[in-house]
């Protein structure tokens, strides 16, 4: 099904020199996506029960996450026709459209709650996550570049949106509300006490993966002025516990946000992620043009467009003009803005990773 290209390195000699902007065999590349797609594109390269490990074998994808899964009590009142996380208190429900499915968030425990009510919202227990089986994901995926983490970690305004709406957590991030900061701080305390120990106890991990959403399409969602007292004090605690492991970090960013990235650069974040090409001053060009051998790239195929609405011409040659952008740069590597999408035709997916082994070649 795929032809690959020559491969004379690991995936994680492949992606870790690519961090340090060293050449490397190919470009690296990454796979991940909704449940509903990942089944039909499974389908149709020759994986009939949708094994992950399969998939990204088949397709070459040189990336793996490692997690703890939370094992405590759950810490929040349950809801009929409702799921809620236990250890974060998200609320969801389950609904379905003519693609596939999604967990639409559907109650905001925190909105319009008091100062007590806020501060006092319960946060889980470090203790009461699993750490028993990371050493073993660890060595099965040994060739892999392993990351701890994920968007999700450190992330404060969708953390707080999730359990607040976001329309109450972005005035209360713009106000400095008091009790919404010390309900943050309580979490983000738990993950780097959760992040801590898995790198403590654990070898072989290769970066660190952190996530802010800061942008709209257009602009910004926040103002660098609140991002450098708010944000960016908060965000350093992550990036510096990394670095005392000598971890590099990649932090995803959805929407405008290359605003910030100056910043990131200066607090020692190594890579960016997401880099959805149709948001303002998001696009491959600008993005070398302004943080070119600063910063490494990882994404910039779109999940809402090119892969979704383009035929397979228009994918193979986005992904070419792609890489040719960042061409002789190393720093580029290859993966789709988001989950892939439930609305892709598999087609489509199946000619980006094709796309990416033809022309990701670093002998051309």
């Amino acid at each position: 099904m795929f032809d690959r290209s020559h491969e004379t390195m690991t995936s994680k000699e492949r992606v870790m020199r690519t961090f340090n902007f060293d050449k490397t065999d190919r470009v690296p590349i990454n796979y991940y996506a909704n449940p509903t797609i990942h089944m039909k594109f499974s389908k149709a390269i020759g994986v009939v029960d949708g094994n992950y490990e399969k998939v990204i074998d088949i397709i070459g994808a040189d990336f793996i996450g490692i997690g703890v899964p939370y094992k405590g009590p759950c810490l929040f009142e349950r809801r009929e026709g409702m799921d809620v996380d236990p250890a974060y208190g998200v609320y969801t429900k389950l609904i379905y459209n003519e693609s596939g499915y999604y967990h639409d968030f559907c109650y905001f425990p925190l909105k319009d709650a008091d100062d007590d009510f806020i501060a006092n919202y319960p946060i889980a227990n470090p203790d009461d996550y699993d750490y028993s089986n990371v050493q073993s994901a660890i060595n099965h995926f040994k060739n892999k570049a392993i990351n701890i983490g994920g968007p999700g970690y450190a992330d404060i305004i969708n953390s707080m949106g999730r359990v607040m709406g976001m329309e109450e957590t972005l005035m209360r991030l713009h106000t400095h509300d008091e009790a919404t900061l010390r309900y943050v701080d309580k979490m983000v305390d738990m993950e780097i006490a959760v992040l801590d120990r898995i790198m403590r106890n654990a070898a072989g991990i290769d970066f660190l993966w952190m996530g802010e959403d800061l942008g709209t399409q257009i602009a910004p969602m926040i103002s660098l002025d609140l991002y450098r007292k708010v944000f960016k004090p908060r965000h350093q605690k992550f990036i510096d516990l990394a670095k005392s492991y000598n971890l590099p970090v990649m932090i995803h960013t959805c929407g405008s946000s290359s605003w910030a990235y100056d910043d990131f650069i200066e607090m020692g974040i190594n890579a960016v992620d997401t880099l959805q090409p149709e948001a303002a001053n998001m696009n491959p060009a600008y993005l070398k043009e302004h943080f070119g051998g600063k910063l490494c790239f990882h994404g910039c195929i779109s999940t809402a467009g090119i892969l979704t609405d383009g035929s397979i011409t228009d994918v193979e040659d986005n992904v070419r003009e792609t890489i040719e952008t960042f061409r002789g740069m190393n720093c580029y590597m290859l993966s789709p803005t988001h989950l892939i999408q439930d609305n892709t035709p598999p087609e489509n997916i199946i000619v980006m990773y094709q796309a990416a082994h033809k022309y990701g070649r670093n002998d051309l």
